[in-house]
This record gives structure tokens, sequence and C-alpha cells, in this order.
């Protein structure tokens, strides 16, 4: 054989190996993420009666983190945290002006999908994509016409995203997949959203190629919402006569110990009067979350039955969790974003098909922060992750050889919601709006600090501002403020000081 075409050979069968190499140490990675997921709302977290038969079999198979708390705890900045490992003050993808940018193509390519995208992963997305993506970042997001392929094309070779919060149509690719294209048909008799996704999420692992490494990311929209259409009713009929637990801190009526900017100018207050603020209230949104919950649990089920059944499974990192948390009346709110516990506390399972028996089923309590998730998911593959992420890799945390004395021991939150600001997102004056918004004391923007005892935040555009401590060792409902006990004196200074530095570094 000539020995440059001998030479060339040689070179092109290298890569062929080493790709093949590569395909067989880089993990299969399915992200499943519910919206508006309360973390107690899971029996392996303390409440049976939930019925998660399923995703509690994931935990005792995986690790539980027992201390995982939202950057952010409301839907489209939460779900931007998660893709691009970085704090809402960063991206400044959210609701509210000026905090209503869309996040930019060239910020996009350092999301953990377009990350695993370049590094030859089928990447695939189901389900409530919630934020907009365009050629440069801009503000207001949401507006009518948005184009999910043109867009999104380039980084998902399947795609069945849901347009809400994002002002575009529902989008499905390739659409020569004639039955991912029928799982969504509108003329079809509806099964409910849930049950689709879960049919597509299924589909996909089918078209999986073999060889190939896929990284899925299926965010249901459930359990969002409480109406019948958005339930399996034979689902619901195994909790309609159930009396659900009440919470400690759940509040009978208003609330008159909120801090008044809370009372009167977050939804929170008024929904919770609507809607949970009574024992039958409570017990009928429990229940429909309670249903949708099932179903979305019943897909776990039958999503882990089928990567047994394709061989996938001793390859395969499953991570669950949700976008943010949900009151349910407790502190007397409904809703998410404050940074009271029921809002920000995460749950959060991973399951790493590729360890032996003996080394999967246990709880961990260190700190983590929803903008870990994407740094971590990329090292989970093998790739080094970019520059502008702002969370900490905790695969070594998974793998037990994490020295804890370097990991940190605090997590920061914030809220940058204003909903009375929603609506002028699209005015010229919206910035201006804000701006008189803070200066009539109406804005109770507020960000803080967690540690595995102590929480403190402050409302720091209220002037005065207003600050919250809580030990949650005593005290883990959060029902006496110990800001202005001089006993604590030391404690609020420590975690003032920490905040502001913490604030600082989400702001690169």
């Amino acid at each position: 054989m000539n020995r440059s075409l001998f030479a060339l050979f040689v070179i092109i069968f290298a890569f062929a190996l080493a790709d093949t190499i590569m395909a067989q140490d880089q993990p299969n990675i399915i992200f499943l993420m519910t919206d508006d997921q309360r973390c107690d709302n899971l029996g392996c977290y303390g409440r049976p009666e939930f019925k998660t038969t399923n995703i509690d079999h994931l935990a005792r198979q995986g690790v539980v983190f027992d201390n995982a708390y939202y950057a952010v705890s409301i839907c489209m900045p939460s779900r931007v945290t998660m893709m691009t490992g970085r704090f809402i003050s960063s991206h400044q993808v959210g609701f509210s002006p000026p905090y209503d940018h869309t996040l930019s193509q060239s910020d996009f390519r350092d999301s953990y999908p377009a990350q695993l995208k370049a590094a030859r992963y089928r990447t695939g997305f189901i389900g409530k994509f919630g934020f907009n993506v365009t050629e440069i970042s801009r503000r207001p997001n949401g507006n009518k016409g948005y184009d999910f392929e043109k867009q999104l094309k380039e980084y998902f070779d399947f795609f069945a995203g849901d347009g809400t919060h994002t002002g575009g149509e529902s989008k499905v690719w390739p659409q020569e997949d004639a039955k991912l294209v029928a799982i969504y048909d509108r003329g079809r008799k509806n099964t409910g959203r849930t049950l689709r996704n879960g049919e597509a999420m299924l589909h996909f692992l089918d078209t999986q190629p073999k060889d190939v490494p896929f990284c899925l990311s299926v965010s249901f929209l459930a359990v969002k919402h409480d109406s019948n259409s958005h339930m399996h009713a034979p689902h619901f009929d195994l909790f309609k006569d159930h009396e659900f637990s009440v919470p400690e801190n759940w509040v009978e009526g208003a609330n008159e110990k909120l801090p008044k900017v809370v009372k009167e100018n977050w939804r929170g207050s008024p929904l919770h009067v609507q809607r949970s603020s009574t024992p039958e209230l409570y017990q009928r949104q429990v229940r429909r979350f309670a249903a949708q919950g099932y179903t979305v649990d019943q897909q776990v089920g039958l999503m882990m039955d089928k990567l047994e059944e394709k061989g996938l499974l001793q390859n395969t990192v499953v991570i669950y969790t949700s976008d943010n948390g949900r009151f349910q009346g407790s502190h007397g709110l409904f809703d998410k974003a404050l940074l009271y516990e029921e809002s920000m506390k995460e749950p959060l399972i991973v399951f790493d098909g590729r360890k032996p028996e003996s080394q999967r089923g246990r709880r961990e309590d260190a700190m983590i922060s929803s903008v870990d998730i994407a740094p971590t998911i990329l090292s989970l593959a093998g790739v080094q992750p970019p520059e502008s992420m702002q969370g900490n890799d905790f695969s070594k945390i998974l793998n037990q050889t994490q020295d804890m004395s370097l990991w940190p021991r605090v997590v920061f939150m914030e809220n940058l919601f204003l909903v009375s600001l929603r609506g002028a997102r699209n005015k010229p004056n919206a910035v201006e709006i804000n701006e008189k918004a803070i200066a009539r004391n109406k804005s109770y923007r507020c960000h803080g600090v967690r540690t595995k005892r102590w929480k403190y935040f402050v409302y720091y555009e209220h002037d005065p501002k207003i600050e919250e401590l809580y030990d949650l060792q005593a005290d883990p409902f959060e029902q006496n403020n110990l800001v202005d006990d001089p006993a604590f004196e030391g404690t609020v200074k420590k975690l003032r000081k920490q905040t502001e530095k913490m604030y600082s570094r989400a702001l690169e």
C-alpha cells in the first residue's frame, strides 16, 4: 500500500476510534423539570401521601439533595439560570423591566444544550421552553411572532417546545418524523399535556441511534395550573377524597404579619385569600397539584423502563428537579418568587446508572444552588464549562471525591420580579415606570443568602430597607424574624456582608 495512503488510513481510523471511545465514555443525560412543584410535594422529601412512587424509587437509587435552593424562584429566569449557569442579575431574562431581556445567541451557545451539541451529543427538548433566544439581547422579551425554529434549530436535533411566555407558537421538529408530529397534532384527541410530553420522551428514546450520546431536556408544564383541563381525570380520582396534611405555617385568611410592602404590592397575598386561605380551598388546590404530580411520576416510571429496555440505563444520568417552589398558603401566600423556604427550596435528585448498586442511594446535605446545574451537567459529560458560567460543578460531590472544606457553605438567592411592571414591558417608558415604583416604595425586590442554619434576606429597594433573619434549625417554618434581636446582631452583620459580596459576583 502507498505510504501516504496508509498514513491517511491510520489517521482516519484513529479519529473513528477516538469518536467511538468518546461516545462510550460520555454518559447520556436526561434533565427532567416540572413547573411549580413544591419540594415537599414528593414522597422522598417527606410526604408519601403525594404518591410519587417512581420518583421516590429514582431517589432511592440516586443522590437526594436536602439543601438545594433556587438562585431565583420564578419560571422564566429560573429556566435560563439552569440552562446557562448564570444568576438573573447577570443574564437579566425575566418578566418585569429592566430585567426583561431576551437571551442572545452568543449567550445561549454557552448553555449546556448548545455546549453538548457542539460536543457531538444528540440533543432534544420537550415541553415548556419558557424564554426567548434572539440574535442579540434586547428588551422586552415575549413579543408575538417568536420563531423557535429560526432561533434554536441549530442546537436541537429533536424539539417539541411549548410557546408559553415566548410570544411564539409551539414548534415540533424534525417535521419528517411523522410519529412526533402526530403526538402534537391539534386534531388528535386530547390526552393531556403531560401524557403527550411523556409520549414524545419515549419516542426520543426509541429513535436514539446506537453509539451516540444524547442529552434530553424535558420540561413538563405540570404541576403549575389547577384547572380541570390540565389534569388527567383518572389520576385526579386517586386524590379527590384525600385529606392532605397541612403545613404548620399555612395561614387561614390574610397574614397580617407580612411586611407591608409585600401585603400591599405582591400578588401572593390577594391570591392566597382567593385560592388557598380556607381549609376547603387548600385541599382543593393541593389535590389538583398532587394529581398532576402523579401523572408526571408515571411518565418517569415509563422512561426508566424504556431506558432499561433499550439497554441505555447503565450509561444514563437522570436529573430531576422543578423550576421553582410554591407557597400553597404557607405564610399566607400563594405563588412563589419571595425568598421563604416553600418558594426557594429545590427538589434535586441525581441518578447515575453507571454507579454500581453498592454506591447508589444516599442523601446529601451540601449547599447546592440551581446555578450549579449547568456546569455540573457539562462536567458529567466531560465538557469544560465555559467561563461565563457562575455556578459550581458538584460532580465531585456526586462521586464523593469533593474536598468539602473547599465547597461553599452558602447560596445566594434573589427576586427581581415586580408584578405591577409586567404589563409595562412594551411601553417606551418602562424603565421610568420601574424607577417610579421604587421611589414610591412599592418595590419588594429582595436578595439574600441561605446557610444550613440561617436565612437572611433584604428588600433592598425599599426605604428604609426591610431585613429578615431566621434560624432554620430552631424555626424551620420561618415564624420568628430575629433581625431586631440584639443577640443576633453579629449574625445579621455577617450575613448582610455575605449577601453584598455575593450580589457583586452575581452582577458579573
